[in-house]
C-alpha cells in the first residue's frame, strides 16, 4: 500500500515538473503560432496541478508549512470527522437492524454441527476437553459440598416413614424364620448359661435363701426346717440347674409343643406391631434422635475425595475418551439432529443470545472505533488516510495536470483563431 501511495505520488510530481519544464522549453518559441499554443497548454497544465497540488496538500496539512486559512482540514476537523464515522457506522452501516437481518440469514446448528462433526476427532480437541475435565473435578471443594449433601440426607432419611418399612421387616422376619432363630439363639446363651458349675451353686444359694426366707408356721414352719437340713446349696443348685437345662432342650426340640405355642404367639405379637401406632411413634422419635446425632460429614468428606480422585484417574485412562465421552458427544449430536424441533430451539436459542449480545454492546462499536481513533495522533492519522486512498488523491493532481494541458491547447487555440 506505501509502495503505491508513493508511485502514485511520484506519477504526480512528474506530471506537475512536465508541465514546468514544457512552460519552460515554449519560452524560446513564443513568438510562434506552435509556441503560443504549448505554451498557453503548459501554462495551463502548470496551473492546474499546482492548484490541485494546493487543494490535496490542503487536505492534510498547511501547503509548505505557511498556516494558510482553510487548510489542514482533516487536523482541525479531527473530532468531526471521527463522530461522522462513528454516525455512519452506527446508523448507515452496522444498524441492529442490518446486523439482525444478516444473523437470520445465518443457519448456526449446522455450521456449529459441522465444526464439532470435524474437531471433535483431533487430538488436540480431545486432550483440551479431557483437560477441562480433570480441571473442573479438581475444582471441586468436597468440603463445601459436603455439609449440602448431609443436609439432604437428613432430609430425606427423615422423610421415610416407619409405617411403610416395618411391616416389611416384620414379614421378612418370619419369613426367614429369623423369629424361631433369635429363639434357638437364646436358648442357646441360656443353656450355656445354665450347665456352668458357676451358675449352679448360684441358683443352689438363692434357692436357699429364698426357703430360709420363707415366713411360716405349725407344721409348714417344720417341714421347711427339715427340707433345709436335708439339702444343701449343691444339690438345690443342681435340681434347679437339671430344670432349666430340661426345659431349655425341650423348646429346643423343633417338634415340641410348647415351643409351637411360643414361637405362634411371638408371630401374632410381631403382626400386631403392625398395627401399633405407639411403637410407630416412638420408632420416629427414635430415628429423629438418632439422625439428629448422626454427623456424617467426615465419611461423606472422605468418600468425595475417594471419588474424585479415582474419577480423575479414570480420565487419565487412554481409552476413556473413546470409549465414554466421544460416543457421550456423537450420540447427544444426532439426537439433537434427528429432531427438528431440538434443532430449530437451539438455533432460535443462539440467534437470540446473538441478538441480546449485538442489543447490549451495539453502542460499544461506536465506542471502540473512537478509542481506537483517539489513540492515533495527528500525523499518524494522516499518514493512515494517505496510505489508503492517496494513491487517488495524486491521480487528482495528474488529472489536474493532464486537463489543465488540454484545457489550455484548447483555449489558446480558440483564441488564435479569433
Amino acid at each position: 500500500m506505501v509502495k503505491q501511495k508513493n508511485k502514485s505520488q511520484y506519477l504526480a510530481t512528474i506530471s506537475l515538473a512536465v508541465m514546468a519544464c514544457g512552460f519552460l522549453a515554449t519560452l524560446p518559441i513564443r513568438d510562434t503560432i506552435l509556441g503560443i499554443i504549448l505554451q498557453g497548454g503548459f501554462e495551463a497544465g502548470l496551473v492546474g496541478g499546482l492548484a490541485d497540488w494546493f487543494a490535496v496538500t490542503a487536505l492534510f496539512r498547511h501547503p509548505l508549512g505557511i498556516p494558510i486559512p482553510h487548510t489542514a482540514l482533516l487536523p482541525k476537523n479531527r473530532k468531526r470527522i471521527i463522530a461522522g464515522i462513528i454516525s455512519m457506522l452506527e446508523n448507515d452501516w452496522l444498524t441492529k437492524e442490518s446486523i439482525r437481518k444478516k444473523i437470520d440469514t445465518i443457519n448456526f446448528s449446522e455450521k456449529l454441527f459441522s465444526i464439532i462433526d470435524k474437531e471433535i476427532h483431533s487430538q488436540a480437541v480431545q486432550k483440551n476437553l479431557i483437560n477441562l475435565l480433570q480441571h473442573l473435578i479438581k475444582t471441586i471443594d468436597t468440603k463445601r459440598i459436603a455439609p449440602v449433601i448431609e443436609k439432604e440426607l437428613k432430609s430425606q432419611l427423615n422423610k421415610l416413614e416407619t409405617k411403610n418399612y416395618l411391616p416389611l421387616v416384620i414379614d421378612q422376619v418370619m419369613e426367614r424364620k429369623y423369629d424361631e432363630k433369635t429363639l434357638d439363639l437364646i436358648l442357646k446363651e441360656i443353656y450355656e448359661w445354665a450347665e456352668k458349675d458357676s451358675t449352679k451353686y448360684k441358683l443352689g444359694g438363692l434357692a436357699v435363701d429364698a426357703v430360709e426366707n420363707i415366713k411360716a408356721d405349725g407344721f409348714m414352719q417344720f417341714a421347711l426346717k427339715s427340707f433345709r437340713n436335708l439339702v444343701n446349696e449343691e444339690k438345690l443348685g443342681n435340681i434347679i440347674q437339671n430344670l432349666i437345662l430340661k426345659g431349655v432342650d425341650s423348646f429346643r426340640d423343633p417338634f415340641n409343643q410348647n415351643r409351637k405355642t411360643l414361637i405362634i404367639h411371638i408371630q401374632k405379637k410381631l403382626q400386631s406391631v403392625k398395627n401399633d401406632e405407639k411403637v410407630y411413634e416412638e420408632l420416629n422419635h427414635l430415628k429423629t434422635q438418632m439422625i439428629e446425632k448422626w454427623q456424617p460429614q467426615e465419611q461423606i468428606i472422605s468418600l468425595l475425595d475417594h471419588l474424585q480422585q479415582k474419577v480423575y484417574d479414570i480420565i487419565e485412562e487412554p481409552r476413556f475418551f473413546d470409549d465414554y465421552i466421544l460416543p457421550m458427544i456423537i450420540g447427544g449430536l444426532e439426537n439433537i439432529k434427528e429432531n427438528p424441533e431440538k434443532v430449530n430451539a437451539l438455533e432460535t436459542w443462539i440467534k437470540q443470545q446473538i441478538s441480546n449480545f449485538v442489543d447490549n454492546n451495539h453502542s460499544k462499536i461506536g465506542k471502540l472505533v473512537e478509542e481506537n481513533l483517539e489513540r492515533l495522533d495527528d500525523k499518524t492519522l494522516i499518514n493512515m488516510v494517505e496510505t489508503n486512498v492517496g494513491k487517488d488523491l495524486q491521480w487528482i493532481r495528474v488529472n489536474g495536470a493532464v486537463c489543465g494541458f488540454l484545457i489550455g491547447l484548447v483555449l489558446v487555440g480558440i483564441k488564435a483563431l479569433l
